[in-house]
């Protein structure tokens, strides 16, 4: 009897992370659909985080900072992806607090490539 896997398409996983941090599930969209070995790049390096995180433990621990830093959550929206061969692109609007920072919104595009039915790359514009 055959076990065959069936590897989730580019616009599958698009959909999947639209769904999962749509509810702000961040860490079981990373769990779910990132490899092991993805790349997280950053428009820039911070006194926080660096540029570029590589491999899926230190990308999760970049989250966890991110998390553990805001205050309050006040809105986040989620787009719909656009879906290309190996990649996708979503904006996602953050409005939050920021501990000893105040309030703030951003919206960023975010870039996400593909390949063998996982994330292998997330890059952030703002």
């Amino acid at each position: 009897m055959s076990t065959a896997t069936t590897v989730m398409s580019t616009q599958e996983i698009a959909n999947r992370l639209v769904e999962l941090c749509q509810k702000g599930d961040f860490e079981g969209a990373q769990n779910e659909l990132f490899a092991e070995d993805c790349v997280s790049i950053e428009p820039y390096a911070t006194p926080e985080f660096q540029q570029e995180t590589h491999g899926l433990e230190a990308i999760k621990e970049k989250s966890a900072k991110w998390a553990s830093m805001v205050e309050a959550y006040h809105e986040l929206k989620v787009g719909q992806p656009v879906v290309g061969t190996n990649s996708f692109a979503v904006t996602m609007f953050l409005d939050v607090t920021m501990k000893g920072k105040g309030r703030m919104a951003m919206t960023e595009l975010c870039v996400y490539q593909t390949k063998d039915g996982k994330v292998i790359a997330e890059q952030f514009f703002m």
